[in-house]
């Protein structure tokens, strides 16, 4: 139906032109070949060279019927307008050839430069995705959705896995992809609308790629398959990457809880060994003497107890094993149970509370919550000058309860800052000189974060610091 109508365009136009010439105007022939020239040059330039053609063979008898001497007639009267007509005949179809290459090569041009936006939009896209892991399964949709495709699949000889655009797409086989791996040609087959191609690195054939639709050029597909091929070796060394970080930082952890535990296990396990030793060994110890020694056998016992059950906690906490009892409660409450389990190491520090009452009970195991502030006040006792004060605060702030612990102790500098929460670090001046295994403010960290909270500290060196925690309020608070 197309062609019809701009056939019948074409010749309405040209009738037109001869009707206006011969009727009204009756300019000389020049005039009139050149005109309708014109009118070839622009059906070739947008309809291509078939209409061309028709409208150039259709003008020059038109030309030679009506301007032509004898008019009205197909006869030629003077040989010289032989020439004339003859030149305007193949005047008309070369130039329709001409207008169709254009034409035809602004077309590719026009695809190229497409295809090249679309390139340069897949490689930007792939550049700005995070996790190159999860760029493989990203991969097909990006392809079929910057190229307007129905699907696309892509296939890994490695992994022999396939990653498909949608889990509805299977209009290219496994077979298909597997077979096109071990292979360097393009294949297309037309009734399907399938196309499959190679995916190379280098020389080496690593996947294959396979699409539906109305792919690109053989040339842009090419480029596709190559920037997929880099996806693929970058996500292949970031596993890599990954694995040697995972092991490097494993054995980072092995060292520091070796080295950890074991300073810390010696020293209360020599005191209790010398303890027993001296009730064993000495029969001239008074009763004092001995209520003493066994003081120090239980405190030791004691302390070896919490080593354990902070191991035990950080392990729970790692492997996201800890289960809540969540219920409201005042922040006051986790305060007061914290108090009461430090009585002897707070003994040389006064703690100040600043609580207003007016503070909204939030949703938290107060257990936990508890041990939080523990950690924290113990902290801050270990790492304060006798006779130093200690401040416990809270406020409401930004839809969430802030509680924070002030002391006025060495301080943190910016470095140790960014790793002050990491499990067995303790800071670098302090390490040799205060025990502790570096596990508390972790446990405190990871317990807050379990409750939908965060935990950061404000400090300056010399001065004391600030260790703060928020919870979320309660729905309707």
């Amino acid at each position: 139906m197309r062609s019809v109508v701009r056939y019948t365009v074409s010749t309405s136009v040209a009738a037109a032109i001869v009707a206006v010439y011969f009727q009204w105007l009756h300019v000389n022939e020049t005039t009139v070949a050149l005109t309708l020239l014109m009118v070839i040059l622009v059906v070739a330039a947008n309809w291509g060279l078939r209409q061309a053609i028709y409208l150039s063979i259709l003008s020059a008898a038109a030309f030679n019927f009506f301007f032509l001497p004898p008019v009205l007639t197909f006869t030629v009267g003077d040989g010289r307008n032989w020439v004339a007509l003859l030149a305007f005949l193949v005047t008309g179809i070369v130039a329709s050839r001409l207008a169709e290459s254009a034409r035809t090569q602004a077309k590719i041009a026009r695809r190229r430069q497409m295809e090249a936006e679309r390139l340069y939009e897949f490689s930007q896209k792939m550049l700005v995705t995070g996790n190159v892991i999860d760029l493989l399964n990203q991969l097909p949709q990006m392809i079929a959705a910057n190229f307007n495709l129905n699907g696309a699949a892509v296939y890994l000889r490695e992994k022999d896995r396939i990653y498909r655009s949608s889990p509805n797409y299977m209009d290219v086989t496994a077979v298909e992809l597997r077979d096109a791996a071990f292979t360097r040609d393009h294949r297309r087959e037309e009734g399907r609308g399938v196309t499959l191609v190679p995916i190379l690195l280098g020389t080496r054939p690593i996947g294959a790629l396979g699409v539906t639709g109305a792919a690109p050029s053989a040339e842009a597909l090419d480029a596709v398959c190559g920037l997929a091929a880099i996806a693929i070796e970058r996500a292949g060394a970031v596993e890599t990457l990954a694995r040697v970080e995972a092991s490097r930082e494993s054995e980072r952890l092995r060292n520091a809880l070796l080295d950890s535990v074991a300073h810390e296990l010696r020293t209360p396990l020599t005191s209790i060994t010398a303890a027993i030793t001296s009730l064993q060994s000495d029969g001239l110890l008074d009763q004092s003497q001995r209520v003493e020694l066994m003081e120090v056998i239980e405190q030791e016992a004691g302390r070896l107890d919490r080593l354990v059950g902070q191991a035990m906690e950080m392990a729970e906490l790692d492997a996201n094993q800890i289960h809540l009892d969540m219920q409201l409660h005042s922040i006051g409450e986790a305060v007061e149970v914290a108090m009461e389990q430090l009585v002897a190491q707070l003994r040389s520090h006064p703690v100040e509370v600043r609580l207003a009452e007016t503070l909204p009970r939030v949703s938290m195991d107060l257990e936990r919550i508890a041990k939080v502030v523990q950690h924290l006040l113990e902290n801050a006792a270990k790492y304060s000058a006798e006779g130093s004060p200690i401040f416990v605060s809270a406020e409401v702030t930004k839809n969430r309860l802030v509680t924070s612990v002030a002391d006025r102790g060495v301080g943190v500098d910016d470095l140790e800052r960014m790793m002050i929460f990491d499990k067995f670090y303790r800071g670098q001046g302090q390490r040799y000189r205060v025990q502790g295994t570096g596990m508390g403010l972790a446990i405190a960290k990871a317990i807050v974060e379990a409750h939908g909270g965060g935990m950061e500290v404000t400090s300056q060196p010399g001065q004391g610091s600030v260790f703060s925690f928020s919870l979320p309020l309660a729905a309707g608070v």
